[in-house]
């Protein structure tokens, strides 16, 4: 797989058939896919030089991968025969059927799939985004960040360590939760643990949306004596003090808390300008594209469709969702192009690979109607394995770069 890009500067002529907007795992698993099936003129936008492989950052932060090793560089990727225009997406007008670009430029396209991911809104906090990657401040949600989670996580023998999560959508919900036991299990391993105040902030009334494994993870908190603190978020952050305001939402109060360790996760919506788009949804107050949850076909634009974390869907922000559906995406948009009905169905599936200690992890699956969906049906889902720590470290960075982006899983 290679790809020369078009530069800022180069102009961009005539219709394109299909344009893919986002080179993340959605954009690049649709446009393989399509390539697969012998689709001709798809033209790829996506900025960045460099393509990440997200689930590993996690297990970077808590210093059991090495930041290279999510990291390629985003030519190698993308498919033989897809057309890579390097530049930002700026508008999109699916009226027109028109994307503006940086550098000037409008695409035209026939058909449109857009998937460009989600932004960090460090200014969504007060005092986050002069705080992180300073004053103690860390984040496993930005590779720049992600290498200094660990350095912390291994320089805090005492005080207190306050790990967040927001009240927006996330992509991996899980990742907020999964890093603080991984710094637990660290610290009871050397044996600081109880010299450590660990307090877990979680906006929603329980630790993970399906009862089932929300159990499991009440055990595993306690295990570490973790102060888990439901409905709550972080609200403000004072680097210079090293404070953190923490809002409880069931009554409203106001909390300051010293601390010697943070780790964030910020507010997280789509990009500014699928926000402003008729494409957005009405109902979605962070600008999620529209879709039907089933078909992944927007609602009033027959020629769009939508998968990944831009996408307004009622189911978790994983690459395991986006895994099952890209093949739904390129089947429906074959099914358009070759003037029939959309077939194929996505029924929310996702995954959450939740690591619970420096060894053990429970793989989480289920859809949109919160049943497990286990993809090993024999192997109880709700006990925490070594396998399945393995399995995330070493079986599925392969299954990523070899089978989902190349259309073949």
């Amino acid at each position: 797989m290679a790809a020369t890009p078009s530069f800022a500067g180069e102009p961009i002529s005539g219709r394109h058939r299909v344009a893919v907007v986002g080179g993340g795992s959605a954009g690049i698993s649709v446009a393989a896919r399509l390539r697969r099936a012998g689709v001709t003129d798809i033209t790829l936008v996506e900025p960045s030089d460099t393509h990440w492989y997200q689930p590993l950052w996690t297990l970077v932060g808590g210093g059991q991968a090495p930041l290279s090793d999510s990291r390629r560089p985003e030519g190698s990727v993308i498919p033989d025969g897809v057309r890579w225009i390097r530049r930002r997406a700026l508008a999109v007008d699916p009226e027109a059927r028109t994307v503006a670009l940086s550098g000037g430029d409008e695409l035209t396209y026939e058909y449109l799939v857009l998937a460009p991911g989600l932004q960090l809104d460090w200014g969504g906090v007060s005092g986050l985004g002069e705080a992180v990657g300073h004053d103690r401040v860390s984040s496993n949600y930005a590779p720049e960040y992600a290498p200094r989670t660990w350095e912390l996580i291994r320089q805090t023998r005492s005080g207190t360590a306050v790990f967040t999560h927001p009240a927006t959508p996330l992509k991996c919900g899980g990742a907020p939760q999964k890093i603080a036991y991984l710094a637990a299990d660290h610290w009871r391993r050397r044996k600081v643990l109880d010299r450590i105040r660990v307090i877990l902030l979680i906006p929603d009334p329980a630790l993970f949306k399906v009862p089932a494994w929300s159990r499991v993870l009440e055990k595993v908190a306690s295990r570490y004596g973790i102060e888990v603190r439901l409905r709550s978020e972080m609200t403000a952050v004072d680097g210079d003090a090293r404070e953190v305001t923490v809002t409880d939402h069931a009554n409203g109060s106001k909390e300051t808390i010293g601390y010697d360790l943070l780790h964030v996760v910020p507010p997280q919506s789509a990009p500014d300008w699928v926000k402003a788009s008729p494409l957005a949804a009405p109902a979605s107050p962070q600008g999620f594209v529209a879709a039907d949850k089933h078909t992944l076909q927007h609602p009033s634009y027959d020629n769009v469709f939508t998968l990944g974390d831009v996408a307004n869907l009622p189911t978790s922000k994983t690459g395991a969702a986006v895994r099952k559906q890209a093949p739904v995406v390129a089947g429906n948009l074959l099914d358009v192009m070759n003037g029939r009905s959309p077939s194929h169905r996505y029924d929310g599936y996702t995954s959450c690979p939740l690591v619970t200690a420096r060894d053990r992890m429970l793989l989480a699956e289920f859809d949109y109607d919160l049943n497990p969906t286990p993809t090993f049906p024999l192997i109880d889902p709700f006990k925490e394995r070594r396998t399945m720590w393995a399995f995330k470290r070493y079986g599925l960075p392969p299954v990523y770069w070899r089978g989902m982006l190349t259309g073949r899983l």
